[in-house]
C-alpha cells in the first residue's frame, strides 16, 4: 500500500508541472507555430507521460478511488504554483471553491478501502469502449463552443477513463511484465484513446480559461467520475461506515466545480503573445 501511495504522490507532482508547462505553451502560439510544436507544450506531455506512468504503478495497489483523490491534490499545487509564477490572483469565490474541492476531496481519499480487488469482468471492456467513443464526440461538440469548463471536464473524464483501463487489465500486482498479454487485450488500446481524449481536450481547455480553474474542474472529474465508477462496475472498497462522509465529500467537491464553472475566466497577467 505505501508503494501506491509514494507512486500516487509522484504522480501528482508531475501532472502539477506537466499542466504548468501546457499552460504557458498556449500563451506562445503564433501563425506557423501552433500549440503542438511548442517544446514546453512538447516537454509537458513527456511530464505528463512519467506521471501516468506513475499512476500506472499506483493503481495497481489501490483502489481507483484512493489513487484519483491523491491526484486531486494537483489543485492546491497548481494554483499555488501559478500565484508564483505568473502572479495571478484569485478572487474570493475561487479561492472558496478550490478549498472546497480539496475538502472533499480528502474525505473522498479517506472513504476509499485499502484493498485492490484483483479480477474485472470482460464486459467492463465493453463499457469503456462506448464510453471513449462518447467521449471523442462530446469532445467534437464541444471544441468550439469558446468555453473551458465543458472541455476540462471532458478531460477529465478522459484521464480517468485511462486509470478504468488500466484498472481493467487482467494483471495482478506482482506479475511480471509481458509485452504479448498487453497488446491482445482491448484495455490497453481503450487506454490509449481515453488518453488522446482527455489530453486534447486539456490542452484546449487551459487555452481557454485560468490554469487554476481549469486544473480544479480537470482534477475533481478525474476523481469523482472514475471513482464511482470503481466502485459500482469493478468493485472497489469503500470503508465500512464512511457511506456518508464519502456523499459529503461527493456534494463539497462538485459545489466547488460549479462555482468555478460559472466564473469568469481571467487571463493571466503574464499571457502574451511571444
Amino acid at each position: 500500500m505505501l508503494t501506491g501511495l509514494l507512486f500516487a504522490v509522484c504522480a501528482m507532482v508531475l501532472n502539477s508541472l506537466g499542466g504548468l508547462l501546457q499552460s504557458d505553451a498556449t500563451t506562445r502560439t503564433r501563425p506557423g507555430r501552433p500549440l503542438a510544436v511548442q517544446p514546453r507544450y512538447l516537454s509537458g506531455l513527456l511530464v505528463d507521460g512519467l506521471g501516468w506512468a506513475c499512476t500506472v504503478v499506483a493503481l495497481r495497489h489501490l483502489p481507483v478511488f484512493a489513487v484519483q483523490a491523491i491526484l486531486g491534490g494537483a489543485i492546491a499545487v497548481t494554483a499555488v504554483a501559478t500565484r508564483i509564477l505568473h502572479d495571478t490572483r484569485l478572487g474570493l469565490a475561487e479561492k472558496l471553491a478550490i478549498a472546497a474541492c480539496l475538502g472533499g476531496l480528502v474525505l473522498v481519499a479517506a472513504s476509499a478501502g485499502g484493498d485492490r480487488p484483483a479480477n474485472t469482468s470482460p464486459t467492463v471492456d465493453v463499457i469503456l469502449g462506448v464510453s471513449v467513443v462518447a467521449l471523442a464526440i462530446a469532445g467534437r461538440l464541444v471544441w468550439h463552443s469558446g468555453r473551458a469548463w465543458p472541455l476540462a471536464f471532458l478531460g477529465g473524464l478522459g484521464f480517468g477513463g485511462t486509470a478504468l483501463a488500466v484498472r481493467s487489465l487482467h494483471l495482478r500486482p506482482g506479475d511480471e511484465f509481458d509485452l504479448l498479454v498487453l497488446v491482445s487485450q482491448p484495455a490497453t488500446y481503450l487506454l490509449l484513446a481515453f488518453w488522446i481524449v482527455g489530453i486534447t481536450t486539456y490542452s484546449k481547455a487551459l487555452g481557454l480559461g485560468s490554469l487554476a480553474s481549469v486544473t480544479a474542474v480537470f482534477a475533481v472529474t478525474e476523481v469523482i467520475v472514475p471513482g464511482l465508477v470503481g466502485i459500482v462496475l469493478l468493485g472497489d472498497p469503500v470503508r465500512p461506515g464512511w457511506a456518508v462522509p464519502l456523499a459529503v465529500g461527493l456534494l463539497v467537491a462538485v459545489t466547488g466545480v460549479v462555482v468555478l464553472a460559472r466564473t469568469p475566466a481571467r487571463p493571466n497577467r503574464a499571457r502574451r503573445v511571444h
